[in-house]
């Protein structure tokens, strides 16, 4: 008989570093990657968040918790805390920082006070925040200097030290709908199918859906089928290759045809099984079905 396998404990991730270097990007790909992410948590309540994340999702889901300056008291108890980890997750301190020009720069360009600003400079509230944040640096399990990296890249850094290989797999949704009732307003891109003959008008294939092998056999088969597949998938992977450069990982492609049942039905089904077998994990959805 075998044993039932014990769920691994999810990573807890602790960012924290310089305000200004990239704290909300991070956090924004940690979700992205499948964390749960809570921003600017009372230190009190961490060990409470794990223990309602293990008792709700598991105690194999990640976490990552978002934290600043104000929170000094919880790297104490943190690093205190190592070797013991936190409810049996092994925890991660990530340091972000940056050079003091771009910090000021970036903080100006959002209009923001600096937390330890009080009525002096910016600069000063920088300065006082560096002689704080010291000791917590020099605990840091990893440090990332953001200083020459854009948004793209610091996702990038995130995603090879946090994410999975499943995680980081492009996220795609094949919909399926009709023209008569609106292009679906998330896509980011939109196929029409109506230059293909309309099973609609075949009487034995009207009463099913694009679903249906005999509607999609006869999709399918009709002239420029095929080479809207051969030249619009190699597109689609072009745009999906560039999406994860750029850090995104979500892609929603629309399918249209007259009325949502037949042809982009079919075609959603094809283009997404083409994309699944290119590695990408697929699922077509079919807005409009039933709507007739």
């Amino acid at each position: 008989m075998s044993e039932t396998a014990v769920p691994q404990p999810g990573e807890l991730v602790v960012v924290t570093g310089m305000t200004g270097a990239g704290r909300s990007t991070a956090a924004k790909e940690l979700e992205d990657l499948g964390f749960f992410v809570v921003d600017n948590l009372p230190p009190a309540l961490v060990r409470d968040v794990v223990r309602l994340v293990d008792d709700s999702r598991g105690v194999s889901q990640p976490i990552a918790v978002v934290t600043d300056v104000r929170s000094g008291s919880f790297f104490e108890a943190l690093h205190a805390n190592r070797q013991q980890q936190v409810h049996g997750r092994p925890a991660t301190l990530v340091f972000l920082e940056a050079s003091d020009d771009v910090l000021v720069r970036r903080q100006e360009a959002v209009r923001r006070p600096h937390p330890l600003q009080g009525t002096g400079r910016l600069v000063d509230g920088l300065a006082r925040e560096r002689k704080v944040m010291a000791s917590v640096r020099g605990d840091a399990d990893l440090v990332i200097d953001t200083t020459n990296l854009n948004v793209h890249q610091l996702t990038r850094r995130i995603a090879e030290r946090f994410g999975s290989a499943q995680a980081m797999r492009l996220k795609v949704t094949v919909i399926s709908f009709g023209f008569k009732y609106g292009i679906p307003v998330d896509a980011d891109f939109v196929g029409d199918m109506r230059f293909l003959p309309n099973p609609h008008w075949v009487p034995e294939l009207r009463p099913h859906d694009g679903r249906d092998e005999d509607v999609s056999s006869y999709v399918m088969r009709q002239p420029g089928a095929t080479e809207f597949l051969d030249g619009y998938l190699p597109v689609l992977e072009i745009a999906a290759r560039g999406y994860l450069n750029e850090g995104k990982r979500f892609m929603t492609i629309g399918i249209g045809c007259t009325g949502g049942k037949h042809r982009s039905v079919a075609m959603s089904e094809e283009v997404a099984r083409r994309l699944r077998e290119r590695g990408h994990d697929t699922r077509a959805v079919h807005r409009d079905l039933g709507r007739e």
